[in-house]
This record gives structure tokens, C-alpha cells and sequence, in this order.
């Protein structure tokens, strides 16, 4: 798959495809990235790639013709059928970002990503290009480039080799869950408050105790802290009876009394 980034800066994605465990599907070419700098498609000799909202406002607004020149590069440059590629545009007001909409990129061709700047970019070019419109989150940031790079890692963290094989499986939100607590060495940590040890279910070698313990504890973090995944979960038919049994003995508020050693 082949990401096209337009991107007024994009020395900051070099760190990224550099390094981490990702590196490897940018190494291997399982995912391309090519950057194209938005001021290489300006029209005068400022290279001048914003201006003034017509109505009067603050900040300034991405311009049209130079997003317009630098989309049909890319369009003319992909072997692929560049046409039907998703172009997306990150904005407060686009869908959430999640789990399901990265693994259908992860599924795809590529996309070509527009990092907006300032106060947006120009709407005609969302209008007339946009297929995707996607959001990190209820917050603001500076420009797209932050949003890219995450959805960038997500997508790259899923193709084949790049993680140990069952890795990405018991990821949060890969099965509707969040995920549960992790350990590991020394089996004993001192500290000032006392020794506080792994649970014993964890050292016990027995596969099906343990994962049913990171079932459960799976199931009781996410009734405490995103109670909406518990109800999609049992919407969609993902929860057993011995899950909904285990929920059902919960207190108010996804508690049990603490960790189940």
C-alpha cells in the first residue's frame, strides 16, 4: 500500500519512518510513504500556500490552487488507479479515528493524506476531493501532520511480520475490549509501601487460568472506564455467559475490589 502526504512539513515524518518497531513494514515496503511539500505546487515566487478568509476573520486559510496542483501530481504519479484511492482531510470535524477505521485502511491500497494548516483548508478542495473527513479527538492541534503520523503507525503496526504474530490481537479495542494489565520481571517489586508482587495466577503455568484472569480483568477495565464498549460488546454477540456472569458480580462502576490475584 502507498500513503501520498501533502504536507507543508515534511521533515517531520523522517524520526517516524526511521524508527520503532513500525520501521519494519516502511523497511520492507509492505507500506510506501511518499511526501510531497505543499510549497513545491505555489504559483508565485513567495511560494505562498495561505492567504485571508474572504469575510473578514482570524488566522488564515490553506489556498485551493495549490492543494488542486499538488492532488493531480499525486493522482498522475500512482500506478494504481489513483482515482479511486480514500483522500483524507483531518479536521476537528471528521469521524473519530478508531480501531475498525484503521484496520480498513490497513486492508487498502493507500490513501493520499491532506495535512491542513491554520484555519483549514479551502472548502471547493474539500468539496470536490475529500472522501474521508477524520478526527484524532474533542481537541485541537496544530496542524494534520500529528494526525497522519498516527494513523500512519496504527496501519503499519498491522501488516503481516511487523509485530510478533498474536501482538496486535489483544490490542485494545481489537476485540471491543480495552486490554488488560501487564507484568513482568522481578516477579517481587520493594518498594517504600512494601513488596508488591505479580499475581499468581500469572507464575501459575496454566494456560487456561491465565486466560481467563486476562479476560476478566479486560472485561472489569472496560466496564470501569468505557462502559459504551461493554454495551457494543454485548450488542454485537461478542460477550459469553461466563463473561456477562463475571460483569454481573461487578459493583457499580465495573469494580470488583481491586485486582483478581
Amino acid at each position: 500500500m502507498r500513503f501520498d502526504i501533502v504536507t507543508l512539513f515534511p521533515e517531520l515524518f523522517g524520526p517516524h519512518l526511521a524508527h520503532g518497531i513500525t520501521r519494519r513494514a516502511y523497511d520492507s515496503g509492505q507500506v510506501q510513504v511518499r511526501l510531497w511539500p505543499l510549497r513545491d505546487f505555489a504559483a508565485d515566487a513567495y511560494r505562498r500556500v495561505d492567504d485571508r478568509p474572504f469575510g473578514g476573520g482570524p488566522g488564515m486559510v490553506m489556498l485551493a490552487e495549490p492543494l488542486e496542483a499538488a492532488i493531480a501530481a499525486v493522482r498522475a504519479d500512482r500506478p494504481d488507479g489513483a482515482g479511486r484511492i480514500p483522500v483524507v482531510h483531518f479536521t476537528p470535524a471528521g469521524r473519530r479515528l478508531d480501531q475498525a477505521l484503521v484496520a480498513e485502511f490497513a486492508a487498502g491500497a493507500g490513501a493520499l493524506l491532506l495535512c491542513g494548516r491554520y484555519e483549514g483548508i479551502d472548502q471547493r478542495v474539500v468539496d470536490r476531493h475529500v472522501t474521508h473527513e477524520i478526527s484524532l479527538g474533542d481537541y485541537v492541534i496544530s496542524g494534520g501532520e500529528l494526525a497522519a503520523l498516527v494513523l500512519l503507525d496504527a496501519v503499519a503496526r498491522l501488516q503481516p511480520g511487523v509485530l510478533a504474530a498474536p501482538s496486535h490481537e489483544d490490542d485494545s479495542f481489537s476485540g471491543g475490549l480495552l486490554e488488560g494489565p501487564a507484568y513482568s520481571r522481578p516477579e517481587r517489586l520493594d518498594t517504600p509501601d512494601g513488596p508488591v508482587a505479580v499475581p499468581a495466577v500469572l507464575l501459575s503455568g496454566h494456560h487456561a487460568h491465565i486466560a481467563r484472569w486476562r479476560r476478566e480483568q479486560s472485561l472489569a477495565l472496560t466496564a470501569r472506564r468505557r462502559p459504551d464498549l461493554i454495551a457494543a460488546a454485548r450488542a454485537a454477540g461478542r460477550l459469553s455467559a461466563q463473561d456477562e456472569a463475571f460483569l454481573a458480580q461487578l459493583a457499580p462502576g465495573g469494580r470488583d475490589g481491586g485486582p483478581r490475584l
